[in-house]
């Protein structure tokens, strides 16, 4: 028998007892939807984590102060003053590895507009390279501020989402003025959003300004160590002093004059530096080569223990990426399982339809069919059935899909791999799950089947 005859044969014997036909199939639809359902919202999910951490920075490392201790009392990671913005400058300078670093100063002050006010997650003092690290280098509107501003502890910032939302009720803040614990500030752009991060907490609930604004002016950290530098300078330089130990011959500058003109100490401490590495693949260089440089910097000794700390997402990120892998693994096995069922449901009803059909059977191959033809025919059956369940199953595991995206609300993605993969194994279930049958009618005896009542 040609092929294009096994495959009509095949078709009128299906077509003969439809109601069979389609609950045979329905068990193969649910197997293939579930496995099409299950890929998708894997993958959707996925592909959210994978955002999620890009958004985190897959590739950036922080460097915190080490810990400050008294007495042999420690009190902890980044309570010692060790970091500079000349530290950051070095790292940029020096380390390959690096692509981009960042100094940040950390504030959490109360922002008022007109009559509303809000106490955001984030007040971040840094410089531009900021949004080059976190990957957030396109603005909603305006624009960032530039290393001029931060060189002049300029009174601008940038804000995010949630500030646009809390502050001004949605409209545009770009050019309007906010006043920062009392110090007025010229929003001069918008961040685009972010979301949520790994840890639940709003990225989009951000300030952020020049970080010698926020030292100098917001914190006022600059007031005590200026004036300790100037007593110091005063009580050991003769020239401003009309004798050693007399008076001072310039008036003292008062509480005003200093907040409007903050002078900065030579070497300023930061909180912290974040930076991202060229690739992920160089994270682990990059640290090295920048616990050596700041080493070098802060004249550690060898065997001394580092005066700072430094960290990377990688753990994170793999722990993340670990556990939505076995989710989606999980969910594609159950799917699987169902997809059995169903090829056992084929291979039961083709058996029953050997049974059925043993007369048949035999009068074919009393008039000449062979073994293999009889074989053929019944994989042809079994194969059909299956690839007609596939393509009835796509259909409804991509609806299913969709269905979810639209009411749950939950990330979704197509793949064309998983339609591929689909119609490829609806057909080998067929193939396996009906190749007993087949055989067990390929092996009938004529004489016998002619005999069956």
């Amino acid at each position: 028998m040609t092929i294009r005859k096994t495959l009509s044969t095949a078709i009128r014997a299906l077509r003969r007892n439809i109601t069979r036909s389609a609950l045979t199939v329905l068990g193969i639809v649910i197997g293939i939807a579930a496995v099409i359902a299950m890929m998708e919202i894997g993958k959707g999910s996925s592909g959210s984590i994978a955002k999620t951490i890009a958004s985190m920075g897959a590739n950036n490392l922080q460097i915190f102060p080490g810990t400050a201790a008294t007495g042999g009392v420690s009190f902890g990671g980044g309570t010692s003053l060790t970091l500079t913005a000349e530290d950051c400058e070095a790292i940029l300078r020096e380390c390959s590895a690096v692509a981009s670093a960042a100094p940040l100063v950390r504030a959490r002050p109360q922002l008022v507009y007109q009559d509303k006010n809000w106490v955001p997650t984030f007040v971040f003092g840094t410089t531009p390279a900021y949004l080059t690290v976190r990957d957030w280098a396109q603005l909603a509107e305006g624009d960032i501020f530039t290393d001029a501003d931060v060189r002049n502890a300029s009174r601008v910032c940038v804000v995010g989402q949630t500030l646009v939302r809390e502050l001004f009720g949605g409209e545009n803040p770009v050019g309007k003025e906010i006043r920062v614990k009392n110090v007025a500030f010229t929003v001069m752009g918008v961040l685009t959003p972010k979301g949520a991060n790994a840890f639940g907490m709003d990225q989009d609930d951000i300030l952020l300004a020049p970080w010698t604004t926020i030292k100098y002016r917001v914190s006022g950290q600059s007031n005590a160590s200026t004036a300790t530098t100037a007593t110091t300078t005063a009580s050991s330089n003769s020239a401003d002093t009309t004798y050693p130990g007399a008076a001072s011959v310039f008036p003292a500058a008062s509480s005003s004059s200093t907040g409007d003109n903050p002078m900065p100490p030579r070497f300023a401490n930061i909180d912290q530096i974040i930076m991202a590495a060229t690739s992920s693949d160089q994270i682990r260089p990059a640290m090295r080569e920048v616990t050596a440089l700041l080493r070098e910097r802060h004249r550690l000794q060898p065997g001394e223990a580092d005066d700072f700390s430094i960290r990377d997402m990688t753990e994170s990120a793999n722990a993340l990426a670990s556990t939505t892998n076995m989710m989606t693994n999980l969910l594609l096995a159950v799917a699987l399982i169902s997809l059995v069922v169903g090829g056992v449901g084929i291979m039961n009803i083709m058996l029953v339809s050997v049974t059925e059909r043993t007369r048949e059977i035999g009068l074919r191959m009393a008039v000449g069919a062979r073994s293999r033809d009889i074989l053929r025919q019944f994989l042809t059956e079994a194969t059909l059935l299956c690839l007609v369940g596939g393509l009835l199953g796509l259909a409804l595991g991509r609806g299913a899909a969709l269905m979810v995206q639209k009411f749950l609300r939950w990330p979704v993605e197509s793949s064309v791999e998983a339609i591929v993969a689909s119609i490829v194994v609806s057909a080998f279930v067929g193939i396996v799950f009906g190749f007993y049958p087949a055989w067990k009618a390929s092996r009938l005896d004529p004489i016998e089947a002619l005999r069956y009542e």
